[in-house]
């Protein structure tokens, strides 16, 4: 557990305006973006089938919450939660006929009952805006993925902006998002540690795009751990150096740190799914349902991502902590240190 309190903390508004606001920054913002990305909303799955490889396995070491179905016998009658759907969007492109262009978005609501660390940014409880939207092989690559990062930073502002409008809370965010190579942040702060970067750089600028998470770096590890098998962390960019993904990074004014409101990226090719399912040492995954229909070429190509709903209504009603805007279980201590400090948890 760890936990930061700022200092004379109060939140902005009770429990109940910031329910209301939490209904009006869901509402407003898909639908900003939604427009914006040419995006149709459909229903996302809170459950799918083991061992098909459509689940998130995140960082490869997180075990999913797993049950068994009683009634399921003529095929694995194994499930388990989601963690997130980045390969499920994908598989659904196909199977619902979206074109170039076109894009679907969902509410994802996840459970990762082994991350490491519950404090103020992070719950066992994930819910999300994922998003996926068909692309041209001429748009894979870094000016076409820093499109659409500006699109999706305009929907943040947008949202910021009817906060002031709404709920009397000031903007804070600058007007144009910043774009790095995590190439460029490890020659300009080699001694510091990855987190350390992202603080000086989001701190300098406010909002970032972190660009090539998950292929190492000249010490040999990755600025932070990206599955293999669904961003493009290997394929060159324009820039000559690798990566088609990464990260939107905000400085939180509450908490004074760096604040990732969204991971996302140009999806893996069939070339780029074998470098990395070979780089990592899971090459056995081809035989999986999602990895044999990509190498197949029955999946389109694409970009998509998700975005932290909680993390966004945290930044937006400048809120201490994550369980201010979302329910969720946490270590005794720190309910008792929140309830001590004017942390409302719901």
């Amino acid at each position: 557990m760890e936990l930061t309190i700022p200092k004379n903390y109060r939140p902005m508004h009770d429990v109940r305006t910031t329910e209301k606001a939490i209904k009006q920054i869901k509402r407003f913002f898909e639908a900003d973006l939604s427009n914006r990305l040419n995006l149709e909303r459909v229903s996302a799955p809170l459950f799918v089938t083991s061992g098909t490889g459509i689940n998130d396995n995140l960082n490869g070491v997180e075990m999913p919450v797993s049950f068994s179905i009683r009634d399921l016998t003529d095929i694995c009658n194994k499930a388990e939660i989601v963690q997130s759907l980045a390969k499920w969007k994908r598989m659904m492109l196909a199977k619902y006929g979206f074109y170039i262009g076109e894009g679907l978005y969902t509410d994802m609501n996840a459970l990762r009952p082994d991350e490491p660390v519950l404090d103020n940014l992070h719950s066992i409880y994930v819910d999300q805006w994922d998003w996926e939207r068909v692309i041209s092989p001429d748009q894979r690559n870094i000016a076409f993925l820093e499109f659409i990062v500006m699109k999706i930073y305009g929907s943040i502002r947008s949202t910021e902006l009817m906060m002031e409008q709404n709920f009397k809370v000031a903007p804070a965010l600058p007007n144009d998002i910043f774009f790095i190579h995590t190439e460029e942040l490890e020659e300009m702060w080699p001694n510091l540690s990855r987190k350390e970067r992202e603080n000086r750089i989001v701190k300098d600028k406010e909002a970032v795009f972190i660009i090539g998470i998950g292929n190492n770096l000249k010490d040999g590890k990755p600025h932070d751990g990206r599955a293999p098998d669904y961003d493009d962390w290997t394929t060159l960019g324009e820039n000559g150096k690798p990566g088609l993904n990464g990260d939107i990074v905000v400085w939180n004014p509450v908490l004074d740190m760096a604040f990732e409101l969204s991971s996302m990226g140009i999806r893996v090719n069939r070339e780029s799914l074998l470098r990395q399912l070979e780089i990592t040492g899971t090459l056995e995954r081809k035989n999986l349902l999602f990895h044999s229909m990509l190498l197949k070429d029955h999946l389109p190509l694409s970009i998509g991502g998700g975005i932290g709903q909680s993390r966004l209504c945290m930044l937006m009603l400048r809120k201490a902590h994550v369980g201010e805007v979302q329910v969720s279980i946490w270590p005794e201590r720190m309910v008792s240190e929140c309830n001590s400090s004017n942390i409302p948890l719901l």
